[in-house]
């Protein structure tokens, strides 16, 4: 199955308490739609970037996308 990275990048110093906190809406809208296959986290690229992301199969990456307002995507392999 084909899945998709869904990304939302914060920026400055408080970039990874942002993204930490945009995780866990993702998670709750996982829950609440009661999606399969999906999952949500964050990760820090340095002090002052950090990501919240969704990783998603392929075939909901559209819904996703026009749902959550996503800030960029990429295939995972």
């Amino acid at each position: 199955m084909q899945k998709v990275k869904l990304l939302w990048d914060f920026r400055g110093p408080d970039s990874l308490k942002m993204a930490e906190h945009h995780a866990i809406h993702l998670c709750e809208f996982i829950a609440k739609e009661k999606l399969e296959n999906c999952e949500a986290s964050f990760e820090a690229f340095s002090e002052f970037i950090s990501s919240a992301f969704i990783i998603c199969p392929k075939d909901l990456m559209i819904t996703l996308r026009d749902a959550l307002k996503p800030h960029r995507g990429e295939a995972v392999d």
